[in-house]
């Protein structure tokens, strides 16, 4: 379920009381687990939105022990399986969602029991930036501002009429809005800092009104942690007998807090684009905004290239890879965002590949939503232009990683504050060459055919490209120094290194 690029493929656990209106073919099995124990548990697929991209069957651990082509999950030909399977679905959707307060939403299997609000979007079948987004909108969708650059999020997110923006059964969703390329960054923070000043006045006001409504009341929604999900409940909860309180009231000050009321809650605001507005056209804005401090999660869906407007290189894209504008394979090496970003001090930085480790891209988005301060999540994104065989997209990301083409890490300036390493490498070293990722996408192996001389070049290049970024994250990871800056006030360190002071001359300060 959780690569499901269309959000089709879900999963719940409910009461089997509900099962007695359920279809006959409708199928379930025992919770097996303690947390939902007694439970029943349930895999199903939307058979009308399914687009057959098969990366859910490819991924699939689970082989039969009597038939090795026999999985837990299988294609079959969607005709015959259309009219159950929409009754199924229907009566799956009208099933309670699991109480998100019990889900361990940390672990990758507890994660899919929080239902997506985004669904069956118009992205290409397959597509690689979906899942990031779909597992968002899982984690923080009912409390979610998000700012869209233009590009392909842009357009399978606002196709209108229709639009994969959803709402859950209390009717809450992600708030979206789409702003041009180049100013999507300043558009978000703008948001950001809109929701600060909103939840700051409704705090006054709550003050000013707190003997109407209740001096403990009051205190409580002021005071009130928002870090967790039971918290944001209790929030939650607070706020509506707030607002029953205010309706009553023929206060003016009321009637002002009660349109302000609902941004009490703790708010989550997403900037999201490709790389062609991060690396390249918005990088001014997007570097703005990491130097802001403010509390903003910027996700960033790397395909290498401006996938929406038909493959032209970036920034991003790197050395060798064919692309337009870049028909002889990009002579340079890929712009490294992650270090950029890593060298402020103040800006949680991952670099994440859901095929390679669900657990760690999982684990970097709940760590970048939960900083107080501004983060930069840059999620490797399979896709058409590639040239690549799309059901094998997530079997390339885990080769990409596996080569050093596309490092894991976490950077978390929290882990500093602690006196800890915030720097962690979450792949292991390279264990296979370079040319066992590219020989597998056509802007690669494309320019062995048209130019054998210049692709050798340019790829034992490449080759050097990674082999120096992991030396060079490797020996970062390594040098981390916990300096006591009471015993050593006179050295000053960079992320904890030391670091000589010299002055335009090369002499020491």
């Amino acid at each position: 379920a959780l690569v499901c690029p269309h959000s089709t493929i879900r999963v719940k656990v409910f009461d089997a009381g509900e099962l007695l209106s359920a279809p006959k073919t409708f199928k379930s099995i025992d919770y097996r687990g303690n947390e939902f124990k007694g439970m029943k548990y349930s895999v199903q697929v939307g058979p009308e939105d399914c687009t057959g991209c098969t990366i859910c069957v490819e991924v699939c651990p689970v082989v039969s022990k009597t038939d090795p082509n026999h999985k837990a999950l299988n294609m079959s030909p969607q005709a015959p399986l259309r009219n159950p399977e929409r009754e199924n679905y229907e009566f799956f959707l009208a099933l309670s969602e699991a109480d998100r307060r019990l889900v361990k939403t940390e672990t990758v299997k507890g994660s899919q029991f929080l239902q997506p609000l985004f669904e069956y979007s118009g992205a290409c079948s397959g597509c690689g930036e979906t899942p990031y987004i779909k597992l968002v909108t899982q984690l923080f969708g009912d409390r979610a501002i998000i700012a869209n650059a233009t590009g392909c999020s842009s357009i399978y997110g606002g196709n209108l009429p229709t639009a994969p923006w959803t709402t859950n059964s209390e009717g809450r969703g992600p708030t979206w809005s789409n702003s041009l390329f180049e100013d999507n960054a300043e558009f978000g923070l703008g948001m950001r800092i809109a929701a600060d000043k909103h939840k700051e006045t409704a705090q006054e006001l709550v003050k000013v009104l707190s003997q109407e409504i209740g001096g403990q009341l009051a205190a409580d929604i002021v005071e009130a942690k928002q870090t967790n999900e039971t918290e944001i409940y209790e929030q939650r909860k607070r706020v509506e007998h707030l607002k029953k309180k205010l309706v009553q009231s023929e206060n003016p000050v009321a009637k002002n807090l009660l349109s302000l009321a609902d941004n009490l809650v703790r708010r989550s605001v997403w900037i999201v684009g490709g790389d062609g507005w991060a690396y390249d056209i918005g990088y001014g804005g997007l570097d703005h905004v990491l130097a802001s401090g403010k509390n903003v999660n910027i996700l960033v869906l790397d395909t290498e290239v401006y996938s929406n407007t038909g493959g032209q290189m970036s920034k991003s894209t790197p050395r060798s890879a064919v692309a337009k504008f870049a028909a002889s394979g990009k002579p340079t090496a890929k712009k490294d965002l992650a270090l950029m970003a890593m060298t402020y001090g103040t800006v949680y930085v991952a670099r994440i590949a859901m095929g390679a480790n669900d657990a760690q891209t999982l684990r970097a988005i709940i760590e970048a939503e939960a900083y107080d301060g501004p983060s930069l999540i840059l999620a490797y994104a399979h896709c058409i232009a590639h040239g690549l065989d799309i059901s094998q997209g997530m079997v390339n990301q885990k080769i990409a990683v596996e080569t050093g083409y596309w490092p894991l890490l976490r950077y978390n300036p929290s882990l500093a504050a602690e006196g800890k390493n915030p720097l962690k490498i979450d792949s292991k070293a390279p264990k296979l060459p370079l040319h066992e990722f590219m020989k597998r996408e056509t802007r690669f192996s494309s320019l062995e055919k048209s130019l054998p001389e210049r692709a050798k070049i340019l790829q034992t290049l490449a080759q050097e490209d990674v082999n120096a970024r992991w030396s060079m994250y490797e020996r970062l990871e390594k040098s981390y120094v916990n300096h006591d800056a009471k015993q050593n006030p006179s050295v000053p360190t960079v992320h904890g290194v030391e670091r000589e002071r010299t002055n335009g001359h090369g002499q020491d300060e």
